[in-house]
Protein backbone atom coordinates (compact mmCIF):
# COMPACT_ATOMS: atom_id res chain seq x y z
CA UNK A 1 0.00 0.00 0.00
CA UNK A 2 1.23 3.49 -0.81
CA UNK A 3 -0.40 6.92 -0.59
CA UNK A 4 -0.26 9.59 -3.27
CA UNK A 5 1.66 11.98 -0.98
CA UNK A 6 4.41 9.35 -0.61
CA UNK A 7 4.51 8.80 -4.36
CA UNK A 8 4.95 12.51 -5.05
CA UNK A 9 7.49 12.93 -2.25
CA UNK A 10 9.67 10.13 -3.63
CA UNK A 11 9.50 11.39 -7.20
CA UNK A 12 10.19 15.01 -6.27
CA UNK A 13 13.19 14.08 -4.12
CA UNK A 14 14.65 12.18 -7.07
CA UNK A 15 14.15 15.17 -9.42
CA UNK A 16 12.10 12.88 -11.64
CA UNK A 17 8.70 14.51 -11.11
CA UNK A 18 7.27 17.07 -13.54
CA UNK A 19 3.60 17.64 -12.69
CA UNK A 20 0.16 16.15 -12.23
CA UNK A 21 -2.02 16.68 -15.28
CA UNK A 22 -5.77 16.32 -14.71
CA UNK A 23 -7.01 16.99 -18.27
CA UNK A 24 -9.52 19.44 -16.87
CA UNK A 25 -11.22 16.73 -14.84
CA UNK A 26 -9.21 16.76 -11.63
CA UNK A 27 -11.76 15.81 -8.94
CA UNK A 28 -9.60 13.89 -6.49
CA UNK A 29 -8.70 14.81 -2.97
CA UNK A 30 -5.07 13.70 -3.06
CA UNK A 31 -5.05 13.10 0.68
CA UNK A 32 -7.54 10.25 0.23
CA UNK A 33 -5.84 8.49 -2.68
CA UNK A 34 -4.21 5.18 -1.73
CA UNK A 35 -2.86 2.51 -4.06
CA UNK A 36 -2.87 -1.16 -3.08
CA UNK A 37 -1.34 -2.46 -6.29
CA UNK A 38 1.39 -1.57 -8.80
CA UNK A 39 1.28 -2.73 -12.42
CA UNK A 40 2.79 -2.15 -15.85
CA UNK A 41 0.34 -4.56 -17.52
CA UNK A 42 -2.82 -2.72 -18.59
CA UNK A 43 -4.74 -6.01 -18.41
CA UNK A 44 -3.94 -6.36 -14.71
CA UNK A 45 -5.43 -3.29 -13.02
CA UNK A 46 -8.29 -2.21 -10.80
CA UNK A 47 -9.52 0.98 -9.11
CA UNK A 48 -6.66 0.95 -6.55
CA UNK A 49 -3.84 0.30 -9.03
CA UNK A 50 -1.03 2.75 -9.73
CA UNK A 51 -0.25 1.99 -13.37
CA UNK A 52 3.09 2.64 -15.10
CA UNK A 53 3.20 3.33 -18.83
CA UNK A 54 6.40 1.86 -20.24
CA UNK A 55 7.56 0.77 -23.67
CA UNK A 56 7.93 2.63 -26.96
CA UNK A 57 5.01 0.73 -28.50
CA UNK A 58 2.50 1.59 -25.77
CA UNK A 59 -0.83 2.87 -27.14
CA UNK A 60 -3.54 5.05 -25.59
CA UNK A 61 -6.07 2.31 -26.31
CA UNK A 62 -4.35 0.17 -23.67
CA UNK A 63 -5.07 2.89 -21.12
CA UNK A 64 -8.70 3.16 -22.22
CA UNK A 65 -9.08 -0.59 -21.70
CA UNK A 66 -7.53 -0.23 -18.24
CA UNK A 67 -9.93 2.62 -17.40
CA UNK A 68 -12.81 0.30 -18.24
CA UNK A 69 -11.44 -2.02 -15.56
CA UNK A 70 -11.50 0.84 -13.02
CA UNK A 71 -8.08 2.49 -13.39
CA UNK A 72 -8.06 6.02 -11.93
CA UNK A 73 -4.38 7.08 -11.96
CA UNK A 74 -1.28 6.40 -14.01
CA UNK A 75 2.37 7.49 -14.26
CA UNK A 76 3.93 8.20 -17.64
CA UNK A 77 6.45 10.32 -19.52
CA UNK A 78 3.64 11.89 -21.57
CA UNK A 79 -0.03 12.79 -21.11
CA UNK A 80 -2.22 10.40 -23.10
CA UNK A 81 -5.32 12.61 -22.64
CA UNK A 82 -7.59 9.79 -21.49
CA UNK A 83 -9.57 11.70 -18.87
CA UNK A 84 -7.89 10.52 -15.64
CA UNK A 85 -5.01 12.13 -13.73
CA UNK A 86 -1.48 11.36 -14.84
CA UNK A 87 1.72 11.91 -12.84
CA UNK A 88 4.28 13.02 -15.40
CA UNK A 89 7.90 11.98 -14.87
CA UNK A 90 11.12 12.30 -16.83
CA UNK A 91 12.08 8.61 -16.56
CA UNK A 92 9.38 5.98 -16.06
CA UNK A 93 11.80 3.11 -15.32
CA UNK A 94 13.50 5.16 -12.61
CA UNK A 95 10.11 5.95 -11.10
CA UNK A 96 9.11 2.27 -11.17
CA UNK A 97 12.15 1.14 -9.21
CA UNK A 98 11.93 3.83 -6.53
CA UNK A 99 8.20 3.42 -5.97
CA UNK A 100 8.41 -0.38 -5.94
CA UNK A 101 10.95 -0.19 -3.11
CA UNK A 102 8.62 1.95 -1.03
CA UNK A 103 5.44 0.05 -1.95
CA UNK A 104 6.93 -3.27 -0.77
CA UNK A 105 8.32 -1.67 2.41
CA UNK A 106 11.96 -1.77 1.35
CA UNK A 107 12.61 -5.52 1.35
CA UNK A 108 16.14 -4.83 0.11
CA UNK A 109 16.96 -3.55 3.61
CA UNK A 110 15.90 -6.86 5.17
CA UNK A 111 18.12 -9.11 3.03
CA UNK A 112 21.86 -9.28 2.44
CA UNK A 113 22.24 -8.76 -1.29
CA UNK A 114 24.87 -10.42 -3.49
CA UNK A 115 25.04 -9.44 -7.16
CA UNK A 116 27.06 -11.09 -9.94
CA UNK A 117 27.86 -9.44 -13.25
CA UNK A 118 30.10 -10.43 -16.14
CA UNK A 119 29.82 -11.49 -19.75
CA UNK A 120 29.80 -15.15 -18.75
CA UNK A 121 29.70 -17.24 -15.60
CA UNK A 122 26.96 -15.33 -13.74
CA UNK A 123 24.63 -18.29 -13.42
CA UNK A 124 27.36 -20.72 -12.40
CA UNK A 125 28.76 -18.31 -9.80
CA UNK A 126 25.24 -17.67 -8.47
CA UNK A 127 24.69 -21.41 -8.04
CA UNK A 128 28.01 -21.75 -6.21
CA UNK A 129 27.00 -18.90 -3.89
CA UNK A 130 23.56 -20.39 -3.31
CA UNK A 131 25.00 -23.76 -2.32
CA UNK A 132 27.59 -22.12 -0.07
CA UNK A 133 25.13 -19.86 1.75
CA UNK A 134 22.47 -22.53 2.21
CA UNK A 135 24.85 -24.46 4.49
CA UNK A 136 24.22 -22.02 7.37
CA UNK A 137 21.77 -19.42 6.04
CA UNK A 138 18.52 -19.16 4.07
CA UNK A 139 19.34 -17.71 0.64
CA UNK A 140 16.91 -16.86 -2.15
CA UNK A 141 18.24 -16.73 -5.71
CA UNK A 142 17.30 -14.94 -8.93
CA UNK A 143 19.23 -16.43 -11.84
CA UNK A 144 18.90 -16.83 -15.59
CA UNK A 145 18.37 -20.54 -15.06
CA UNK A 146 16.07 -20.75 -12.03
CA UNK A 147 14.62 -18.61 -9.29
CA UNK A 148 13.77 -19.65 -5.73
CA UNK A 149 12.24 -17.42 -3.09
CA UNK A 150 11.94 -20.04 -0.36
CA UNK A 151 14.78 -22.50 -1.00
CA UNK A 152 12.32 -25.27 -1.84
CA UNK A 153 10.40 -24.32 -4.98
CA UNK A 154 12.24 -23.34 -8.18
CA UNK A 155 10.77 -21.77 -11.29
CA UNK A 156 12.13 -20.71 -14.66
CA UNK A 157 13.21 -17.08 -14.95
CA UNK A 158 12.06 -14.94 -17.87
CA UNK A 159 14.71 -12.21 -17.57
CA UNK A 160 18.25 -12.33 -16.16
CA UNK A 161 17.24 -9.44 -13.89
CA UNK A 162 13.46 -8.94 -13.47
CA UNK A 163 11.64 -5.65 -14.07
CA UNK A 164 11.77 -3.56 -10.90
CA UNK A 165 8.11 -4.05 -9.97
CA UNK A 166 8.61 -7.82 -10.17
CA UNK A 167 12.03 -7.68 -8.52
CA UNK A 168 10.89 -5.92 -5.35
CA UNK A 169 7.75 -8.02 -5.16
CA UNK A 170 9.98 -11.12 -5.26
CA UNK A 171 12.24 -9.63 -2.60
CA UNK A 172 9.24 -9.01 -0.36
CA UNK A 173 8.12 -12.61 -0.83
CA UNK A 174 11.61 -13.83 0.06
CA UNK A 175 11.52 -11.75 3.25
CA UNK A 176 8.08 -13.14 4.09
CA UNK A 177 9.46 -16.65 3.59
CA UNK A 178 12.20 -15.99 6.14
CA UNK A 179 15.09 -15.74 3.69
CA UNK A 180 18.25 -14.05 4.94
CA UNK A 181 20.18 -13.46 1.69
CA UNK A 182 19.35 -12.83 -1.95
CA UNK A 183 21.72 -13.83 -4.76
CA UNK A 184 21.12 -12.08 -8.09
CA UNK A 185 22.52 -12.08 -11.57
CA UNK A 186 22.75 -8.43 -12.56
CA UNK A 187 22.79 -7.88 -16.32
CA UNK A 188 24.05 -4.80 -18.11
CA UNK A 189 20.45 -4.35 -19.31
CA UNK A 190 19.33 -4.13 -15.69
CA UNK A 191 21.29 -0.89 -15.38
CA UNK A 192 20.63 0.29 -18.93
CA UNK A 193 16.86 0.25 -18.34
CA UNK A 194 17.09 0.97 -14.59
CA UNK A 195 15.57 -2.24 -13.23
CA UNK A 196 17.85 -1.94 -10.19
CA UNK A 197 17.91 1.85 -9.94
CA UNK A 198 18.52 2.98 -6.36
CA UNK A 199 19.49 -0.50 -5.15
CA UNK A 200 22.68 -1.02 -3.11
CA UNK A 201 24.26 -4.48 -2.93
CA UNK A 202 26.17 -5.70 0.09
CA UNK A 203 28.64 -7.44 -2.24
CA UNK A 204 29.03 -7.00 -5.99
CA UNK A 205 31.12 -9.42 -8.05
CA UNK A 206 32.62 -8.67 -11.48
CA UNK A 207 33.61 -11.96 -13.14
CA UNK A 208 34.89 -10.92 -16.58
CA UNK A 209 34.20 -8.75 -19.63
CA UNK A 210 34.22 -9.37 -23.37
CA UNK A 211 32.18 -7.87 -26.23
CA UNK A 212 28.57 -9.09 -26.17
CA UNK A 213 25.00 -7.78 -26.24
CA UNK A 214 25.99 -5.14 -28.76
CA UNK A 215 23.32 -4.40 -31.33
CA UNK A 216 20.40 -2.15 -32.33
CA UNK A 217 18.16 -3.06 -29.38
CA UNK A 218 20.89 -3.60 -26.78
CA UNK A 219 24.15 -1.64 -26.26
CA UNK A 220 25.36 0.56 -29.12
CA UNK A 221 29.06 0.02 -28.32
CA UNK A 222 31.35 -2.09 -26.14
CA UNK A 223 32.14 1.02 -24.10
CA UNK A 224 28.46 1.44 -23.28
CA UNK A 225 28.17 -2.26 -22.37
CA UNK A 226 31.25 -2.11 -20.12
CA UNK A 227 30.05 1.11 -18.46
CA UNK A 228 26.71 -0.44 -17.50
CA UNK A 229 28.44 -3.57 -16.22
CA UNK A 230 30.63 -1.46 -13.95
CA UNK A 231 27.61 0.25 -12.37
CA UNK A 232 27.23 -2.79 -10.12
CA UNK A 233 30.57 -1.90 -8.53
CA UNK A 234 29.47 1.68 -8.01
CA UNK A 235 26.36 0.42 -6.24
CA UNK A 236 27.96 -2.19 -3.96
CA UNK A 237 29.32 -1.69 -0.46
CA UNK A 238 32.15 -4.17 -1.11
CA UNK A 239 33.32 -5.89 -4.28
CA UNK A 240 35.06 -9.00 -5.61
CA UNK A 241 36.85 -8.72 -8.97
CA UNK A 242 38.69 -11.10 -11.28
CA UNK A 243 42.15 -9.55 -11.59
CA UNK A 244 42.82 -11.51 -14.80
CA UNK A 245 39.88 -9.95 -16.63
CA UNK A 246 40.34 -7.64 -19.59
CA UNK A 247 40.52 -3.93 -18.67
CA UNK A 248 41.24 -4.85 -15.03
CA UNK A 249 43.35 -1.74 -14.39
CA UNK A 250 40.34 0.48 -15.04
CA UNK A 251 38.17 -1.57 -12.69
CA UNK A 252 40.93 -1.72 -10.07
CA UNK A 253 41.10 2.07 -10.02
CA UNK A 254 37.32 2.29 -9.75
CA UNK A 255 37.11 0.09 -6.63
CA UNK A 256 40.27 1.26 -4.88
CA UNK A 257 38.40 3.25 -2.21
CA UNK A 258 35.95 0.53 -1.16
CA UNK A 259 36.46 -2.88 0.51
CA UNK A 260 37.48 -5.38 -2.13
CA UNK A 261 38.98 -8.77 -2.91
CA UNK A 262 40.80 -9.68 -6.10
CA UNK A 263 41.22 -13.25 -7.28
CA UNK A 264 43.22 -14.90 -10.06
CA UNK A 265 45.95 -13.08 -11.95
CA UNK A 266 48.49 -11.42 -9.66
CA UNK A 267 46.27 -11.36 -6.56
CA UNK A 268 46.92 -13.28 -3.36
CA UNK A 269 43.86 -15.45 -4.06
CA UNK A 270 45.20 -17.91 -6.62
CA UNK A 271 44.48 -21.42 -7.83
CA UNK A 272 47.83 -23.13 -7.30
CA UNK A 273 46.98 -26.72 -8.21
CA UNK A 274 44.06 -28.19 -10.10
CA UNK A 275 42.76 -31.25 -11.92
CA UNK A 276 39.42 -31.94 -13.54
CA UNK A 277 37.50 -32.26 -10.26
CA UNK A 278 39.73 -30.73 -7.57
CA UNK A 279 41.68 -27.52 -6.98
CA UNK A 280 43.72 -25.84 -4.27
CA UNK A 281 44.00 -22.13 -3.54
CA UNK A 282 46.05 -19.57 -1.64
CA UNK A 283 44.94 -16.43 0.17
CA UNK A 284 41.67 -16.08 2.09
CA UNK A 285 40.32 -19.30 0.62
CA UNK A 286 43.49 -21.39 1.07
CA UNK A 287 42.16 -24.94 1.04
CA UNK A 288 41.59 -28.07 -1.04
CA UNK A 289 38.26 -28.14 -2.92
CA UNK A 290 36.28 -30.82 -4.69
CA UNK A 291 34.24 -29.56 -7.65
CA UNK A 292 31.78 -31.19 -10.05
CA UNK A 293 32.15 -28.67 -12.89
CA UNK A 294 35.27 -29.17 -14.99
CA UNK A 295 37.32 -26.30 -16.36
CA UNK A 296 39.57 -23.65 -14.85
CA UNK A 297 36.93 -20.96 -15.43
CA UNK A 298 34.47 -22.88 -13.23
CA UNK A 299 37.10 -23.07 -10.51
CA UNK A 300 37.47 -19.30 -10.78
CA UNK A 301 33.68 -18.87 -10.56
CA UNK A 302 33.77 -20.96 -7.39
CA UNK A 303 36.53 -18.71 -5.96
CA UNK A 304 34.52 -15.59 -6.76
CA UNK A 305 31.46 -17.00 -5.01
CA UNK A 306 33.55 -18.15 -2.05
CA UNK A 307 35.15 -14.75 -1.50
CA UNK A 308 31.78 -13.02 -1.78
CA UNK A 309 30.09 -15.42 0.64
CA UNK A 310 32.95 -15.07 3.11
CA UNK A 311 31.98 -11.39 3.35
CA UNK A 312 28.35 -12.39 3.91
CA UNK A 313 28.92 -14.69 6.87
CA UNK A 314 29.82 -18.04 5.30
CA UNK A 315 32.46 -20.12 7.05
CA UNK A 316 35.39 -21.84 5.29
CA UNK A 317 33.59 -25.14 5.87
CA UNK A 318 30.44 -23.78 4.25
CA UNK A 319 32.47 -22.76 1.21
CA UNK A 320 34.08 -26.17 0.85
CA UNK A 321 30.79 -28.03 1.16
CA UNK A 322 28.90 -25.65 -1.09
CA UNK A 323 31.43 -25.82 -3.92
CA UNK A 324 31.51 -29.62 -3.75
CA UNK A 325 27.70 -29.83 -3.94
CA UNK A 326 27.19 -27.45 -6.86
CA UNK A 327 25.93 -28.57 -10.23
CA UNK A 328 24.19 -26.28 -12.70
CA UNK A 329 21.49 -27.29 -15.21
CA UNK A 330 22.87 -26.84 -18.72
CA UNK A 331 26.39 -26.00 -17.58
CA UNK A 332 28.98 -28.64 -18.51
CA UNK A 333 26.52 -31.50 -18.13
CA UNK A 334 28.12 -34.70 -19.41
CA UNK A 335 26.64 -37.87 -20.89
CA UNK A 336 28.49 -41.02 -21.96
CA UNK A 337 27.42 -42.88 -25.10
CA UNK A 338 27.52 -46.67 -25.55
CA UNK A 339 30.81 -46.28 -27.45
CA UNK A 340 32.09 -44.30 -24.41
CA UNK A 341 32.26 -41.02 -26.35
CA UNK A 342 31.21 -38.00 -24.30
CA UNK A 343 28.38 -35.55 -24.92
CA UNK A 344 28.74 -32.10 -23.32
CA UNK A 345 25.72 -29.82 -22.94
CA UNK A 346 26.69 -26.25 -22.13
CA UNK A 347 25.18 -22.78 -22.26
CA UNK A 348 28.25 -21.24 -23.98
CA UNK A 349 26.60 -18.58 -26.12
CA UNK A 350 29.27 -16.08 -27.12
CA UNK A 351 32.77 -16.20 -28.59
CA UNK A 352 34.65 -16.06 -25.31
CA UNK A 353 32.63 -18.73 -23.51
CA UNK A 354 32.78 -20.95 -26.61
CA UNK A 355 36.59 -20.68 -26.65
CA UNK A 356 36.82 -21.72 -23.01
CA UNK A 357 34.43 -24.59 -23.58
CA UNK A 358 36.38 -25.89 -26.57
CA UNK A 359 39.66 -25.61 -24.66
CA UNK A 360 38.31 -27.61 -21.72
CA UNK A 361 36.73 -30.35 -23.82
CA UNK A 362 39.73 -30.71 -26.15
CA UNK A 363 42.00 -31.05 -23.11
CA UNK A 364 40.02 -34.05 -21.84
CA UNK A 365 38.85 -35.53 -25.17
CA UNK A 366 41.67 -35.93 -27.68
CA UNK A 367 39.74 -37.58 -30.51
CA UNK A 368 37.12 -36.24 -32.92
CA UNK A 369 35.07 -33.31 -31.58
CA UNK A 370 31.75 -32.36 -33.16
CA UNK A 371 30.32 -28.95 -32.27
CA UNK A 372 26.60 -28.16 -32.59
CA UNK A 373 26.04 -24.42 -32.60
CA UNK A 374 23.52 -21.74 -33.52
CA UNK A 375 22.85 -18.10 -32.67
CA UNK A 376 19.67 -16.37 -31.49
CA UNK A 377 17.66 -14.10 -33.73
CA UNK A 378 17.16 -10.38 -33.12
CA UNK A 379 19.83 -10.10 -30.40
CA UNK A 380 23.58 -10.29 -29.91
CA UNK A 381 24.18 -10.20 -33.66
CA UNK A 382 27.91 -9.62 -33.21
CA UNK A 383 28.18 -13.17 -31.82
CA UNK A 384 27.80 -14.64 -35.30
CA UNK A 385 31.12 -13.26 -36.52
CA UNK A 386 32.69 -14.10 -33.15
CA UNK A 387 31.63 -17.74 -33.50
CA UNK A 388 33.19 -17.88 -36.96
CA UNK A 389 36.48 -16.48 -35.69
CA UNK A 390 36.57 -18.97 -32.79
CA UNK A 391 35.82 -21.95 -35.05
CA UNK A 392 38.60 -20.86 -37.41
CA UNK A 393 41.06 -21.34 -34.55
CA UNK A 394 40.12 -25.05 -34.30
CA UNK A 395 40.70 -26.43 -37.82
CA UNK A 396 40.06 -30.05 -36.81
CA UNK A 397 36.67 -29.21 -35.29
CA UNK A 398 33.66 -30.82 -36.99
CA UNK A 399 30.86 -28.21 -37.04
CA UNK A 400 27.10 -28.51 -37.46
CA UNK A 401 25.19 -25.21 -37.52
CA UNK A 402 21.60 -25.37 -36.32
CA UNK A 403 18.69 -23.37 -34.88
CA UNK A 404 18.99 -21.60 -31.52
CA UNK A 405 16.04 -19.32 -30.66
CA UNK A 406 15.71 -17.80 -34.17
CA UNK A 407 12.82 -15.57 -33.07
CA UNK A 408 11.72 -13.39 -36.02
CA UNK A 409 14.73 -14.28 -38.20
CA UNK A 410 15.05 -17.29 -40.46
CA UNK A 411 17.31 -19.90 -38.79
CA UNK A 412 18.79 -20.85 -42.17
CA UNK A 413 19.82 -17.22 -42.72
CA UNK A 414 21.46 -17.10 -39.28
CA UNK A 415 23.36 -20.30 -40.02
CA UNK A 416 24.45 -18.90 -43.38
CA UNK A 417 25.72 -15.74 -41.69
CA UNK A 418 27.77 -17.71 -39.15
CA UNK A 419 29.12 -19.90 -41.98
CA UNK A 420 30.18 -16.82 -43.94
CA UNK A 421 32.74 -16.09 -41.20
CA UNK A 422 34.17 -19.64 -41.22
CA UNK A 423 37.08 -20.39 -43.55
CA UNK A 424 36.08 -23.99 -44.35
CA UNK A 425 32.90 -25.88 -45.24
CA UNK A 426 30.55 -26.75 -42.37
CA UNK A 427 27.27 -28.65 -42.18
CA UNK A 428 23.91 -26.99 -41.59
CA UNK A 429 21.10 -29.05 -40.07
CA UNK A 430 18.49 -26.54 -38.97
CA UNK A 431 16.36 -29.04 -37.03
CA UNK A 432 18.22 -29.07 -33.70
CA UNK A 433 17.13 -32.58 -32.71
CA UNK A 434 18.33 -34.01 -36.03
CA UNK A 435 21.60 -32.10 -35.65
CA UNK A 436 22.19 -33.70 -32.24
CA UNK A 437 21.35 -37.16 -33.56
CA UNK A 438 23.74 -36.75 -36.50
CA UNK A 439 26.57 -35.47 -34.29
CA UNK A 440 26.27 -38.38 -31.88
CA UNK A 441 26.29 -40.86 -34.75
CA UNK A 442 29.63 -39.44 -35.93
CA UNK A 443 31.47 -40.47 -32.73
CA UNK A 444 33.42 -43.73 -32.65
CA UNK A 445 35.66 -44.02 -29.59
CA UNK A 446 35.95 -42.95 -25.96
CA UNK A 447 38.24 -40.13 -27.05
CA UNK A 448 35.53 -38.48 -29.17
CA UNK A 449 33.06 -35.83 -27.99
CA UNK A 450 29.94 -33.98 -29.01
CA UNK A 451 29.51 -30.41 -27.77
CA UNK A 452 25.95 -29.04 -27.82
CA UNK A 453 26.40 -25.33 -27.19
CA UNK A 454 24.11 -22.38 -26.65
CA UNK A 455 20.80 -23.39 -25.11
CA UNK A 456 21.99 -25.16 -21.99
CA UNK A 457 18.93 -26.30 -20.03
CA UNK A 458 16.40 -24.24 -22.01
CA UNK A 459 13.46 -26.53 -22.81
CA UNK A 460 12.04 -24.33 -25.57
CA UNK A 461 12.89 -22.60 -28.83
CA UNK A 462 11.94 -18.94 -29.27
CA UNK A 463 10.21 -18.67 -32.65
CA UNK A 464 8.43 -15.51 -33.81
CA UNK A 465 8.28 -14.10 -30.31
CA UNK A 466 6.84 -17.25 -28.72
CA UNK A 467 8.36 -20.13 -26.76
CA UNK A 468 7.85 -23.24 -28.88
CA UNK A 469 8.03 -26.72 -27.31
CA UNK A 470 11.48 -28.31 -27.38
CA UNK A 471 12.61 -31.14 -25.07
CA UNK A 472 15.96 -29.51 -24.24
CA UNK A 473 19.45 -30.44 -25.39
CA UNK A 474 20.14 -32.87 -22.54
CA UNK A 475 16.83 -34.71 -22.99
CA UNK A 476 17.34 -34.94 -26.75
CA UNK A 477 20.88 -36.30 -26.32
CA UNK A 478 19.66 -38.81 -23.72
CA UNK A 479 17.01 -40.05 -26.14
CA UNK A 480 19.74 -40.95 -28.65
CA UNK A 481 22.05 -42.74 -26.22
Amino acid sequence: MIQIETVLHILKNDANYREISDNGRYIYDCHKVTFTKLSYDSRDVDAETLFFVKGASFKAEFLNQAIEKGLTWYIAEQDYQVGIPVILVNDIKQAMSLLAMAFYDHPERKLQLLGFTGTKGKTTAAYFAYNILKQSHRPAMLSTMNTTLDGEHFFKSTLTTPESLDLFKMMAEAVENGMTHLIMEVSSQAYLVKRVYGLTFDVGVFLNISPDHIGPIEHPTFEDYFYHKRLLLENSQSVVVNSAMDHFELVKEQVATRPHDFYSGDSENLIIKSSAFTFETTGKLAEHYDIQLIGHFNQENAMAAGLACLRLGASPEDIQKGIAQTSVPGRMEVLTQANQAKVFVDYAHNGDSLTKLLDVVSHHQTGKIILILGAPGNKGESRRADFGQVINQYPELDVILTADDPNFEEPQAIADEIASHINRPVDKIIDRELAIKEAMQRTETAKDAVIIAGKGADAYQIVKGERSPYPGDLAVAQSFL
